[in-house]
């Protein structure tokens, strides 16, 4: 007999002496039948060296065993950790992870998570700066759907969703900087509809109303590197003698931005991150940062959507607190 590319359903068929509808049944353990025939099916199968195509077994059972996997910027070392823990967790169950990346534009994740979702059984979806009220108006054609960041009014329905602490993360590492005797701070804030930049600003303004010896300007930012660069100079002079950054990638740009304009970290001015990215150890000086398990946040993601999958309860929200991570690019301020 040839191989199996070239053995159909219908040879199969013939061999065992059903019809094509019953061998797909079989196949696709939807037959409820006499085990008898079935057996005789599975045996016709193996004679003929033959299995149904991933393709054509997805299109049999309705489901194709991928995800989507929504974010706004997966060159963002902290989404790709995400991505690794969700991909591979879900690898376990047979799953694989299709991604659209919105490339940090909010006015595309409402269609770019409509578009892929018809092409996956369901969706995580990361989009924190996508409006509501857009989010509302297709949430039904995204379940099943977890929520990263993000949460759905009550009356509207409800979704698993995984948040990270951020407002006791940046109160955390405010309180650093005011240990070390800083009393002039400089937030470089992310974009202006982030949910989680929102966030921050609360655990900022939580900070202030406990400590009024503190001055907190705000210097508009976004979410890279080339971002933080160019804040540089107007943190520089704000005569701030600290700098929060929105996140990691915004710090290190601020680093290099500073050692262009003379001054040196922390010397000069301290510089804190967001997020424990790979790459905060090792830049010069080491980052100061709040550290998020993103790796583990992904493998969370998975359970509850596999949960949702099988029909079952997918358990608690999740808020993920992020742990001070003390390194070099903080220090107290010159006298």
């Amino acid at each position: 007999m040839a191989g199996r590319e070239s053995v159909t359903i219908a040879d199969v068929a013939r061999y065992a002496g059903v019809s094509p509808a019953t061998v797909s049944r079989v196949m696709n353990g939807r037959f409820a039948g006499e085990e008898q025939i079935a057996e005789r099916v599975r045996d016709a199968a193996r004679e003929l060296s033959y299995a149904p195509s991933p393709l054509a077994r997805s299109l049999a059972l309705g489901r194709t065993h991928a995800i989507a996997f929504v974010v706004p910027d997966l060159a963002n070392p902290a989404f790709q950790s995400v991505l690794a823990g969700l991909s591979k967790t879900a690898a376990r169950d047979g799953y694989r992870v299709l991604i659209a990346d919105s490339g940090e534009s909010p006015s595309e994740e409402p269609l770019l998570a409509a578009e892929i979702r018809r092409r996956t059984d369901a969706i995580v979806l990361c989009a924190p700066r996508m409006p509501e009220d857009e989010l509302i108006a297709i949430v039904d054609r995204l379940q099943p759907l977890v929520l990263i960041n993000r949460r759905l009014p009550e009356d509207i329905g409800s979704a698993p969703s995984l948040a990270i602490d951020y407002r006791t993360g940046i109160h955390a590492l405010a309180s650093h900087l005011y240990g070390l005797g800083h009393r002039h701070l400089a937030y470089v804030h992310g974009p202006e509809r982030s949910a989680s930049n929102a966030e921050r600003e609360r655990g900022l303004e939580d900070f202030t109303r406990e400590h009024s010896d503190v001055r907190i300007d705000r210097i508009p930012a976004g979410a890279g590197s080339d971002d933080g660069r160019a804040a540089a100079p107007r943190v520089k002079s704000s005569g701030a003698t600290g700098a929060l950054a929105f996140n990691d990638l915004v710090a290190i740009g601020l680093i290099g931005g500073f050692r262009e304009l003379g001054l040196r970290v922390p010397d000069d001015i301290s510089v804190t991150g967001f997020d424990d990215i790979p790459l905060a150890q090792y830049v010069d000086p080491a980052l100061t940062t709040a550290s998020v398990s993103h790796g583990e946040l992904g493998v969370v993601a998975w359970n509850r959507m596999h949960a949702l999958i099988r029909g079952e309860e997918p358990g608690h929200d999740v808020v993920f607190r992020p742990r001070l991570e003390v390194r070099a690019s903080a220090a107290a301020p010159r006298a």
